[in-house]
């Protein structure tokens, strides 16, 4: 009976000692949880996309379906001429400097644009961009929409239109509802004040990953409408250099001046080279062989400035259709940098002088504003690019400001040269003081 009693006894200390310790092991574990979530509370607000706050203008406009159309040989062809054309008038405007254009985001910017146009004006922008507008609002929704898109090589783009909340601008439903169903654009509505230029530039910054955080420096004074296109690039090589064997530190790369400067360069075995005559390269995939980069080399004696201008849609085309299967060793330098440009000369250039022009554009299927014409007064387009080991980001924003006409109000006096000043009695108008300025001192 007393070992019976005992074992009771120990059998009920075992029972009670186990449910102490899972009481603890519940408190403990009731302690992480409030932790975790706390922490993942926190994580939220502190990383969630900055909220825009102003208005949203796309209140009873839901994106239609729309029939798309299937790129083909002349989509291809109007593009890469559209791309060189821009990418060779940049190349002049910024000569003796790295260049970086997306024709990807202008073209989407422009035409978002081109659909608030008429007559002359949109004749003139449909040349520039290779066709009539309704036909490259089909082919462009269904191009963004196939374009390949996984973990280890995206892309991602977006667009948006912000209007300044003023009585005297008057927006037109149909042009907002045609870039939506086509383009995916959300409409905001805003002061244009330093909250608008904060609400542009969070957006770009999102919408860009953080590559570009400024679309714009600052909210242009006769701005009244900004269209402005995001888009990133994210993708892993198919095979990332590996450190050591096949990256070099301290390496020489020839500058356009001359000057030698001390690089990191990534060699590997390629398996596509290319040639055209004037120039030697190859191509590397990107993870999933949706995306590659090509590169070209002028060969010696021909100027990167000749090879550039000698450059055509379909000579372009020809050469990486005639890409040819063979060992290329390779060997790619490290490099990151940034590029921004008013494109507002080179699209003139291009052929499309008549957006531009205050007097003589016609927007009026965008909208119309008491205070003057519509026209375009400048499209301001960034990018980036980071190509490393792993493989390459790049991002760009395409911004086109539309401002209206106005008429000069008042006259404008700048005292930017020598000067007579006075200080008057005003009830007599004599000069307590007259004096003059001809330099000044700082």
């Amino acid at each position: 009976m007393k070992d019976q009693a005992a074992f009771k006894e120990t059998l009920l200390c075992r029972v009670q000692a186990r449910k102490a310790a899972l009481r603890r092991r519940k408190k403990i574990l009731t302690a992480c949880t409030s932790f975790v979530l706390c922490l993942a509370l926190l994580t939220l607000i502190l990383l969630r996309p900055a909220t825009v706050q102003a208005t949203d203008l796309m209140r009873g406009i839901r994106p239609n379906q729309v029939a798309g159309e299937a790129p083909d040989d002349a989509f291809v062809t109007t593009q890469t001429d559209f791309a060189l054309r821009l990418f060779q008038a940049c190349s002049r405007q910024t000569a003796a400097q790295n260049t970086l254009v997306s024709p990807l985001s202008v073209m989407l910017a422009l035409a978002m644009t081109a659909n608030g146009a008429a007559g002359q004006t949109k004749t003139e922008m449909e040349a520039v961009l290779g066709m009539p507008i309704e036909e490259l609002n089909a082919y462009l929704h269904s191009y963004v929409n196939q374009l390949p898109n996984a973990r280890n090589a995206k892309i991602a783009i977006a667009n948006s239109i912000w209007y300044k909340d003023d009585p005297s601008l008057h927006v037109q439903k149909e042009f907002l509802q045609t870039n939506a169903d086509y383009y995916g654009a959300a409409a905001y509505q805003g002061p244009f004040d330093d909250s608008t230029l904060q609400d542009i530039n969070n957006w770009t910054k999102e919408n860009t990953n953080g590559m570009i955080d400024k679309a714009i420096d600052s909210i242009d004074s006769t701005a009244v409408m900004y269209l402005i296109n995001a888009l990133v690039f994210d993708a892993r090589w198919q095979w990332p250099y590996l450190d050591g064997s096949e990256v070099r530190n301290n390496r020489t790369f020839t500058a356009y001046d001359g000057t030698e400067q001390k690089v990191t360069m990534m060699t590997q075995t390629e398996g596509i080279y290319l040639e055209d005559g004037l120039a030697t390269g190859f191509i590397k995939h990107y993870e999933g062989g949706g995306y590659s980069f090509a590169a070209l080399l002028p060969n010696e004696g021909v100027s990167i400035d000749d090879y550039v201008a000698s450059l055509t849609a379909e000579g372009l085309q020809a050469t990486l259709d005639g890409a040819v299967s063979a060992k290329v060793v390779a060997t790619l330098p490290q490099f990151s940098y940034d590029y921004a440009l008013d494109m507002s000369d080179v699209l003139k250039q291009m052929g499309m002088p008549t957006a531009f022009n205050g007097e003589n554009a016609d927007f009026s299927p965008m909208g119309t504003c008491d205070a003057g014409n519509l026209f375009i007064c400048g499209l301001l387009h960034k990018t980036r690019i980071n190509v490393n080991t792993r493989g390459t980001q790049a991002a760009a924003v395409s911004s086109v400001i539309m401002a209206p006409n106005a008429a000069p109000q008042g006259y404008v006096v700048k005292l930017d040269r020598p000067f007579v000043f006075l200080i008057l009695d005003t009830a007599t108008n004599i000069p307590i003081f007259i004096g003059t300025v001809l330099s000044i001192d700082q």
